[in-house]
């Protein structure tokens, strides 16, 4: 939520802990093991430090602690290897071009990427960056083309004995996930044959449902009723406001904070199909880049880098606080009893009613809102974020990463605007965008919205000179 004391309240640092959540259930699974063989370029890896671990709040680190069994050096250096294999996978997406096949990364600490290709010379290319090579069948492009034959045959024969389907790298597969067999084999007939051999169905007990609830919480509530939590401050112009879940509240919805004083009303919000929304606030709220951490102190959003799978996530719900987990899958569908939402990723983060709507943050960098989850924070459980980046773009909002002009907690200013060209700070690019600056070309490596800063030749991790 948007506190006006914000400010005195925070812990001042560059690192985020999640927020909130809200109902849809997944399942997760971390793996470990040694780091990539050989350092990325010292250029590359000081900016990919910088953007994951700059000043990592103490709260992160004892979450991280308490759920994945890391000292607090042990957390720091696991965002650094991530921050670095992110960099790295990146980079490999875009050299191996159709022969790319996904990437993760193992280990406790050290975070061992490895990248899955279809080809010999792809898998020496992927040696020759430090990381392991994975032949396999399926190129990424061919399983996300079946995960969306999958998305087309539910929009007609959609069933809440299929809960999740989503694509996995790790075994090369488009997994169906489904605790009504019957359901499952009639789903996955609906398709060619070539997309049903790239599937596998497996059991599962998970029946998600979004997670509503009355409770009272440092939150929002929605018509003077249900509670959620809020994900992440934006603007649009100079209109204040934070993104959230779509199943939150529809176009219109009034909201009061987290001290019931009213606050503002949502102006766009999509539920089923996908899990987003947005709510502008009044002029007695005052956006800040902060999320609520543990004990009440703040921790700072600084921008909205993706994370690959198998990197470490945290989140703080108004209801259960602040927990980590691992990302699990990207792309996945899930399906509530209200329909089916595509696009959002799978973790291993637990979380419960009254968390919907919240902050996912990997280090300092914006992930997603809540959707929702399966299990409980006593027993555990899965949850599925709805990644923050596409959230931005459909609605053509600008995360807030900075107090303010003037402001002492600011950083330095980056210096004159752009030189000309056609990048410019608060568009979202994905992997793949071309963008000039200052008379080069330069090709996006990561998906994240562009800020001040950020401009292509201080980011390598980001952008790639071509």
């Amino acid at each position: 939520m948007f506190h006006r004391h914000a400010r005195a309240a925070c812990v001042g640092a560059a690192t985020v802990g999640a927020l909130v959540l809200s109902a849809l259930q997944g399942t997760a699974a971390a793996s470990a093991g040694p780091g990539p063989s050989s350092p990325v370029a010292p250029a590359a890896r000081s900016a990919a430090e910088t953007l994951a671990v700059s000043a990592v709040q103490p709260e992160v680190l004892h979450a991280m602690r308490r759920d994945l069994g890391l000292t607090a050096a042990q957390a720091r250096l696991r965002l650094a290897n991530e921050a670095e294999a992110g960099a790295v996978a990146a980079g490999l997406r875009q050299r191996l071009a159709g022969s790319y096949a996904g990437a993760w990364v193992e280990g406790p600490t050290s975070s061992e990427l490895t990248v899955a290709t279809t080809s010999a010379a792809g898998a020496a290319a992927v040696r020759a960056s430090g990381a392991r090579a994975e032949v396999v069948t399926h190129d990424l492009a061919r399983l996300d083309a079946t995960k969306a034959a999958l998305d087309r045959a539910a929009r007609t024969a959609a069933s809440p004995g299929v809960p999740v389907w989503y694509v996995d790298v790790r075994t090369n597969s488009v997994v169906v996930r489904a605790w009504d067999p019957g359901a499952a084999r009639s789903l996955v007939a609906r398709l060619g044959a070539a997309d049903r051999s790239r599937t596998r169905v497996l059991p599962t007990d998970e029946q998600p449902r979004p997670l509503y609830d009355i409770r009272g919480g440092d939150a929002y509530y929605m018509g003077g009723s249900g509670r959620c939590s809020v994900g992440f401050a934006v603007t649009r112009g100079t209109q204040q406001g934070f993104a959230t879940a779509g199943h939150c509240g529809r176009a219109g919805t009034t909201t009061t904070g987290y001290n019931r004083v009213a606050q503002g009303s949502f102006q766009a919000s999509t539920f089923p199909g996908r899990d987003t929304a947005w709510v502008a606030t009044n002029t007695n709220w005052t956006a800040t880049p902060y999320v609520k951490g543990a004990g009440g102190a703040n921790v700072r959003v600084a921008g909205s880098v993706q994370q690959p799978v198998g990197a470490s996530i945290c989140r703080s719900g108004s209801t259960t606080g602040w927990h980590c987990g691992t990302i699990q899958q990207h792309n996945t569908s899930v399906t509530y009893p209200e329909g089916t939402i595509s696009g959002v990723t799978r973790t291993t983060v637990c979380a419960e009613p009254g968390d919907s709507g919240g902050s996912y943050i990997s280090g300092s960098q914006a992930q997603g809102v809540t959707s929702g989850g399966s299990g409980d924070c006593r027993s555990g459980g899965t949850t599925y974020h709805q990644p923050i980046n596409p959230l931005l773009q459909a609605y053509g909002l600008t995360l807030t990463t900075s107090t303010g002009p003037g402001d002492p907690e600011d950083p330095e200013d980056p210096g004159p605007g752009e030189p000309g060209g056609t990048w410019a700070a608060g568009t979202v690019y994905q992997p793949g965008a071309q963008v000039t600056y200052g008379g080069a070309a330069y090709r996006c490596l990561q998906g994240h919205q562009a800020q001040a800063g950020w401009e292509p030749p201080n980011v390598p991790a980001l952008w790639q000179r071509v």
